[in-house]
């Protein structure tokens, strides 16, 4: 059986020439992009943003030096902020289809820095190229401060999670001896009733982030506790094993941690 085809009426070919013009009529609505390679700062600083978050882009230190300039005007503009509202937006979206169970064991994993609190403050004091270590004697300073500005985002997101009954465990890259000026930085900007909060003993120092972090939240699976949701600002936050039922990446081109 022959299947016919019915021609495109005459009106609806004219309409499209007079609307679209004779050309476009017969254009692709998506075009396949021109070679960018050679292209201006604010195009490869946005598609090295974009390779950093993917987790594609590994190993880095600090922020190519062409796009110093970018990573500085997004944090102070819109755009970090918008990005913080989303994915505390999205984050509570997943957390109210939880059907918490009562018993205590449904946990959320926050990180501190740039996920909780906000270290901008300490780069614009010491430039975007500053380490961020536990070896360092200007990060130590600042972080005995107690005075990192708190990410409004995250806080919403925070007591909304504890509203709905999760239990809150703080998992920090910090020292132990840190302990005392990070909780009352915390308390300070609003966070409080966190089940326990985890900080690098000696026996840590030396573990890869992702290798220290999996060990604590092994410790809570075998403790029985269900995680159900993690947050932080590196991939090295969320990865490893003993992983959250869903993970929620927050955007930071400043620094890369393995």
């Amino acid at each position: 059986m022959s299947i016919q085809h019915s021609p495109i009426p005459a009106t609806l070919i004219l309409l499209l020439l007079l609307v679209l013009g004779p050309a476009s009529a017969f254009r692709p609505l998506i075009r396949i992009p021109s070679d960018r390679r050679h292209g201006d700062d604010q195009l490869y600083c946005n598609s090295w943003r974009l390779s950093v978050e993917a987790n594609n882009s590994v190993a880095w230190t600090e922020p190519p030096k062409r796009c110093a300039d970018y990573v500085v005007k997004y944090f102070e503009g819109e755009q970090y902020s918008s990005d913080l509202e989303v994915y505390a937006s999205e984050a509570a979206a997943y957390a109210r289809t939880v059907p918490v169970a009562g018993d205590g064991k449904d946990a959320w994993v926050f990180d501190v820095d740039e996920t909780l609190l906000s270290n901008l403050p300490y780069y614009g004091i010491h430039g975007l190229s500053a380490k961020r270590s536990v070896h360092e004697q200007s990060w130590n300073d600042w972080v005995d401060q107690a005075a990192c500005p708190v990410l409004p985002a995250s806080l919403e997101l925070y007591k909304e999670l504890k509203s709905l009954g999760f239990t809150i465990f703080i998992l920090t890259g910090r020292l132990e001896a840190q302990r005392n000026a990070s909780a009352v930085n915390l308390l300070a900007q609003g966070y409080s009733g966190w089940e326990k909060f985890f900080l690098r003993e000696v026996e840590d120092e030396e573990k890869p982030a992702s290798q220290y972090k999996s060990d604590k939240r092994q410790g809570l699976v075998d403790g029985g506790y269900r995680i159900h949701g993690s947050c932080g600002d590196q991939w090295s936050d969320l990865q490893g094993y003993a992983v959250a039922a869903r993970s929620f990446k927050i955007s930071n081109p400043l620094y890369f941690i393995p």
